[in-house]
C-alpha cells in the first residue's frame, strides 16, 4: 500500500503537512499518515494519540512545520524522499551543499533512514574549500548520527604525523630524475609548512631522535651538492647546480626549523672556495644574476647563524667566511645595480632589497666577534677598496677604534707570562 501512495495525491492522502516561514510562505502538502510515521519521528509524535492538540485542515489531520526560506526546498524534498526507495536516496542529493541542506531537515524531523543515506554520501562525497567550511559550523551541531562525516578532519595520530613527515624528507631529500621535480617542490613545500607555526602549532614537534634521522637523510643531500660544485667548478656546468641551490635554500630553512643547522653551517663553509670559483665563471647575464643571488640568499641565512650565535665555530672558518664572501658580495652587488634595471627602468631581477641589509648586518657580527688583529686587516683592505659603499663597515671601524683606544686600560689587570698585555 505504502507503494502505492504518491505525495501530493489528494484523493488518497489523510494529513497534510503545512510548511509555513516567518515571511508568511504557506503551502500545504498532501501526504499519507502511515508514511509519514513510519519516515519520521517529528510526525510520528504528532500524529499519535497522545499529542495533545492535533489540527483539522481541509478534513484531514494537519501536521505544522516551522522552516527559514532558505531550507524550504530542502523540506519538500525530505518529504518526497518519504515516499522513495533508500536506494535512490543519494540520487535526489545533487551535491554537497544540497545534501547537508537535507541532512540539517532530516535531523529535525528525525529520519533516520535519511540521516544515514545523507551520512554515508557526505562522508564519500568530495569537498569544495567552500563546503568544508559549512560542513565544519553545520555537522558538530547535529549530533553523533552525523560525526562520521568529519572522519576526513579528525587529529591524526602523532606517529602517524611522524611517519609521513620522515617518509616525506626521505623524499625531497633524494636524488630524483627531473620529471619528479613538481613532486619534490610539493613534498618540500609540506614538509615546510608541518614545522611552521602561524595561526595553529607546528604539526610535529620534533625530538632528537626524529632530529637524528632527519639529520641522515639531509646528509645525502650536503654530499650530492658538494659533488655538483666540484664538477661545477671544472667544466662550468651549471644546469645541475642551480637545481641543487633551490634544494640547498630549503634545507637551510628546514634546519634552520628543526635547530640543525650546524652541519649545513659547516658544509656551505667547506664548500665556500668552490661555490665562489663555479659561479665566477659564468657571464654576468640576467639568468646567471638571478643564479649567484640564490648563492647569496643561502649565504646569508650562514653567516647570520653565524653571526648571531645560533651555530658556534672556531674563529679561523668564521675569518674564511668573512675572507671569501666579503669581496664577492661586494662585487655581485655592483653587478645587480647596473643590470638590473633594463632601458625601461624596470627590474631585470627581483630580489628582496632587505637581504643586502641583513649580509651587512652579518658581516659585522662576524667581524666584530673575530680577534682586533684579523678586525684590523679587514677594515684596512675596506678602506683602501674603491668599492668602500658596501658592505657599509662604519660601525665595525668606530667600535674597534674604541675598544684599540681604551684596550691598556681596560685589560690592564690581564697580563701575558712576560708582564706585559698581549699585543694582536
Amino acid at each position: 500500500m505504502a507503494m502505492a501512495s504518491r505525495i501530493g495525491d489528494r484523493s488518497t492522502s489523510d494529513v497534510v503537512a503545512r510548511l509555513r516561514t516567518p515571511d508568511g510562505r504557506d503551502e500545504w502538502i498532501y501526504c499519507h499518515s502511515h508514511i509519514l510515521v513510519e519516515k519520521s519521528k517529528y510526525f510520528a509524535d504528532r500524529l499519535s494519540d497522545t499529542w495533545p492538540t492535533c489540527q483539522i485542515l481541509d478534513s484531514r489531520n494537519c501536521v505544522e512545520v516551522n522552516c527559514q526560506e532558505h531550507d524550504f526546498d530542502h523540506h519538500i524534498t525530505v518529504l518526497r524522499l518519504f515516499y522513495c526507495f533508500k536506494s535512490s536516496i543519494p540520487d535526489m542529493c545533487h551535491g554537497v551543499k544540497n545534501a547537508l541542506g537535507i541532512l540539517q531537515v532530516a535531523v529535525e524531523l528525525g529520519c533516520p533512514e535519511i540521516i544515514a543515506t545523507c551520512v554515508d554520501y557526505l562522508e564519500a562525497s568530495p569537498w569544495e574549500e567552500a563546503e568544508e567550511e559549512e560542513i565544519l559550523k553545520i555537522i558538530p551541531g547535529l549530533g553523533l548520527l552525523a560525526e562520521p562525516i568529519l572522519a576526513r578532519l579528525q587529529p591524526v595520530n602523532p606517529n602517524t604525523i611522524v611517519k609521513i613527515f620522515l617518509s616525506a624528507t626521505v623524499f625531497a631529500t633524494s636524488l630524483l630524475p627531473p620529471t619528479m621535480v613538481d613532486l619534490k617542490t610539493s613534498a618540500q613545500e609540506q614538509i615546510e609548512y608541518m614545522l611552521t607555526e602561524d595561526d595553529d602549532a607546528p604539526l610535529l614537534m620534533a625530538d632528537d631522535d626524529i632530529k637524528l634521522k632527519v639529520r641522515q637523510n639531509f646528509k645525502g643531500l650536503l654530499t650530492r651538492f658538494n659533488n655538483i660544485v666540484n664538477s661545477a667548478c671544472e667544466t662550468g656546468e651549471m644546469n645541475d647546480f642551480q637545481c641543487f641551490l633551490v634544494d640547498m635554500s630549503w634545507a637551510c630553512q628546514i634546519l634552520t626549523k628543526l635547530e640543525l643547522l650546524k652541519d649545513f653551517v659547516e658544509n656551505w663553509i667547506d664548500a665556500s672556495e668552490n661555490i665562489v670559483k663555479a659561479v665566477d665563471r659564468v657571464s654576468q647575464q640576467a639568468e646567471m644574476l638571478e643564479t649567484k643571488l640564490k648563492v647569496i640568499e643561502v649565504t646569508s641565512k650562514v653567516l647570520e647563524a653565524i653571526g648571531y650565535g645560533n651555530v658556534i665555530l672556531p674563529t679561523a672558518k668564521r675569518l674564511h667566511m668573512v675572507r671569501i664572501w666579503l669581496p664577492f658580495v661586494r662585487i655581485l652587488k655592483l653587478s645587480f645595480d647596473s643590470l638590473t634595471i633594463d632601458e625601461n627602468d624596470c627590474s631585470v631581477v627581483k630580489m628582496d632589497s632587505d637581504i643586502w641589509q641583513s649580509l651587512e648586518s652579518a658581516f659585522a657580527s662576524i667581524i666584530l666577534a673575530l680577534p682586533s688583529g684579523e678586525q684590523a686587516e679587514i677594515l684596512s683592505e675596506w678602506l683602501q677598496n674603491k668599492h668602500v659603499r658596501y658592505p657599509d663597515l662604519t660601525e665595525v671601524f668606530e667600535v674597534w677604534c674604541y675598544r684599540s683606544k681604551v684596550a691598556n686600560r681596560r685589560l690592564a689587570h690581564i697580563t701575558s707570562s712576560n708582564g706585559m698585555i698581549k699585543m694582536l
